[in-house]
């Protein structure tokens, strides 16, 4: 895992072994002092040493840093995000060293992983807790570096297990796909969200895996095969339900492009994976990471504390908890929860006093299909700006579209007919074994969770609640259970909320801290974390089901 400017290595921090790491530091400290001292501005004898704050400090010019600026923003990061705390320390030693040598370091931009969740609500990697230390050294050691992603789903310990080990298989063992391809589908698939956040992060593993940096100049000049992908892509992102047979079979029989089927497989797993993380990503206010682009900066920070150039970097988005908006949940009244919780309770009694007919709960989806399509995914102002990623996929301007505007009708896709349980499961696992099991435990951890708890109250049956927010997701899909009453939804869900999950799951790039503070408000950011895992598995889900039912069909 040696860097790409060929002097450093990094793989030796990931070691579990104090001495590995110890060593591996130690060449990273004169790899980065040496550059440091060739580009370091001369000192005059008589000047006095320079303050560490001192606005003279200056980044290295740019004819001469060969990489240092990258280096040092690698160093920040590991000062900030490593779970071992000889590597924070050290890393943040080297940096002390650069800049009594006149060179100004990076600093981070942003307050935490999240511009949503205050920092000081966001488990710490410092944190002593075994399980959390545990997992974040898990994180670390496979990918190099603990992300913000990870850092915001720990909130459930029990998912991000389940979902680090699932992203792991998917990325780094044996597959059907190179390893370069698979990173540069994370590429296409984050894309078409305009999510910055995972190109970045992908595009860093693209390189290191030995990818070819013309690729990342526009999916023209990719191979042909990964290009023909981008239809699919397209497709899956933004209007599954139109995937059929013959976009299956164009895949399979181009002749010298052609995918296999146990390639097809892993490709449609990676497309959806990402196409919901951008989903989380979005709905979780991710902020880049720190050795990203936009996750750091070299500037001074102004007198004031904010600095123009977090506005360019698309951070400005962290002032707004600032704002009357982060306190909200401490100035409205608690009748929000108590309304629901006897919703909840009053439909539990209807449910076991009258069951509706499947007549009724027929009609009960339609309703709900059509009321879903009044739901306009948030046009908010305040969304974040993101950098133009639109040169990793085509059709620009293909979006989401509710499937029966304009009188265009989608037959309904019954879960009876075609499950994950019955037979997306199997044919995953059959060509890409052991995928399917983990991605179904993922499903499951995600739809079962619970800690019984409802904002400050406890020993709360929330499985209602739930089960109203999936279906809620699937009904959007065109996707019904004919077992379920969808009258359930209307009572549970309110506008706000609906607002919410629409726009995370369709148009995620449009979602705003406004727009994760209104609804909920009197509950706990680990509470509105835990309805994102449901949004993100519920697409997935949902995305697979009219992807495998098109490869069923086209192999029967």
């Amino acid at each position: 895992m040696a860097d790409r400017d060929g002097e450093v290595r990094w793989d030796g921090l990931c070691s579990r072994e104090r001495s590995a790491r110890d060593s591996a530091m130690e060449s990273i400290r004169q790899a980065v002092l040496k550059k440091s001292e060739a580009v370091a501005p001369a000192k005059e004898a008589a000047s006095p040493p320079a303050s560490p704050a001192a606005e003279g400090l200056s980044p290295p010019p740019s004819g001469a840093r060969g990489g240092l600026n990258e280096m040092l923003a690698r160093l920040l990061m590991l000062s900030k995000r490593c779970p071992f705390r000889d590597v924070r320390e050290k890393s943040e030693a080297i940096l002390m060293s650069v800049q009594e040598l006149g060179i100004r370091i990076p600093r981070p931009l942003g307050q935490g992983p999240s511009r949503f969740i205050p920092e000081m609500e966001i488990i710490q990697v410092s944190a002593e807790d075994t399980h959390m230390h545990a997992l974040f050294a898990e994180s670390f050691t496979t990918l190099g570096h603990l992300d913000n992603i990870a850092l915001v789903m720990v909130f459930h310990p029990q998912y991000l297990e389940s979902f680090l080990k699932t992203q792991h298989y998917l990325l780094q063992m044996d597959g059907p796909l190179p390893l370069h391809y698979r990173h540069y589908i994370g590429i296409m698939a984050a894309a078409r969200h305009q999510c910055s956040y995972l190109v970045n992060v992908h595009v860093n593993c693209f390189l290191h895996v030995g990818g070819d940096p013309k690729w990342l100049n526009g999916l023209e000049n990719a191979p042909q095969k990964l290009q023909n992908l981008g239809e699919l892509n397209k497709i899956l992102a933004h209007r599954p339900w139109l995937i059929t047979k013959e976009h299956i079979e164009q895949l399979l029989k181009t002749e010298e492009h052609s995918w296999s089927l146990a390639e097809l497989i892993h490709a449609v797993v990676l497309l959806t994976h990402y196409h919901s993380l951008a989903s989380f990503t979005f709905g979780c206010g991710i902020n880049p990471e720190i050795h990203c682009d936009g996750g750091h900066t070299f500037r001074p920070p102004s007198v004031s504390g904010y600095c123009i150039c977090d506005i360019a970097n698309g951070n400005h988005g962290v002032y707004e908890t600032q704002g009357p908006a982060a306190n909200i949940a401490t100035t409205e009244p608690f009748c929000e929860v108590e309304a629901l919780m006897e919703k909840l309770k009053q439909l539990q009694e209807c449910r076991d006093d009258v069951k509706a007919s499947q007549e009724e709960k027929a009609t009960r989806f339609e309703k709900e299909k059509r009321e879903s399509m009044l739901v306009c995914c948030s046009e908010d102002e305040e969304s974040v700006p993101t950098r133009d990623v639109s040169r990793h996929f085509e059709d620009t301007s293909y979006g989401y579209k509710d499937f029966s505007r304009h009188g265009m009708q989608v037959p309904t896709f019954h879960v009876q007919d075609y499950s994950w349980e019955d037979h997306g499961y199997s044919l995953v696992n059959r060509l890409y074994p052991d995928v399917g099991q983990l991605i179904d435990e993922k499903f499951q951890i995600a739809y079962n969770l619970t800690y019984n708890t409802m904002a400050m109250h406890k020993d709360v049956d929330t499985s209602m609640l739930r089960r109203a927010i999936w279906n809620y997701i699937h009904c959007m899909f065109g996707i019904r259970y004919d077992d379920y009453d969808y009258g359930e939804i209307n009572q549970l869900l309110d506008r706000s909320f609906k607002i919410y999950i629409k726009t995370v799951v369709c148009a995620p790039e449009k979602t705003t801290n406004r727009m994760y503070d209104s609804f909920w408000r009197q509950f706990k950011h680990s509470e509105k974390v835990h309805v994102n895992l449901l949004l993100i598995e519920a697409r997935m889900q949902a995305e697979l089901l009219y992807a495998l039912r098109a490869i069923t069909r086209y192999m029967t």
